[in-house]
């Protein structure tokens, strides 16, 4: 019959026993060295997720300083703004104002106008009255004077007046 050959004989049975002997041996360090490789990718994987949580904060950081800047930015634009209306209102009041008193003015000018024309037109009369008082005397005291006369030569310059007043107004 045939003889089974012994454990030792099987050559499959090396290949195991040597298989066993490298990871006994070598198992370690093999060992070692993947766990040092895992654990420098792990370090490498937190120290970007550090880096990116940092970056993420001077973000949210820069974030909130550009809105800080945006509002103020704001307020100073609202502030200009209320600052010109409060300026054109001003200006608006001023010009109100200055246009009022140049009417005021103008209308002192006209009537100091006027009284000086009703000035001038009182003079005029009075100096018409004056000269037909001064005729009407020569011829009063020329004719000799009687009531009747006396009368007549006053009706006469009452009529004189207005026709004399209208000549001086030509001129």
């Amino acid at each position: 019959m045939h003889e089974e050959p012994g454990f030792f004989a099987e050559p499959r049975n090396w290949v195991i026993i040597a298989f066993v002997l490298f990871f006994v041996l070598f198992g370690r360090k093999l060992w070692s060295a993947l766990a040092q490789m895992l654990d420098d990718r792990a370090a490498k994987v937190r120290a970007e997720l550090e880096e990116a949580a940092r970056l993420r904060q001077e973000a949210e950081a820069m974030l909130r300083e550009a809105e800080a800047r945006r509002s103020e930015a704001l307020r100073e634009a609202q502030a200009m703004i209320d600052g010109a209306r409060n300026e054109a209102g001003r200006v608006a009041a001023a010009a109100a104002a200055e246009a009022e008193a140049a009417a005021r003015r103008r209308e002192q000018m006209a009537l100091d106008r006027i009284a000086a024309a009703e000035k001038a037109a009182v003079d005029d009369v009075r100096l018409t009255a004056v000269e037909v008082a001064t005729v009407a005397a020569r011829q009063v005291i020329a004719e000799g004077l009687s009531a009747d006369a006396d009368a007549h030569l006053i009706d006469q310059a009452i009529t004189r007046l207005p026709g004399a007043l209208s000549g001086r107004r030509v001129a």
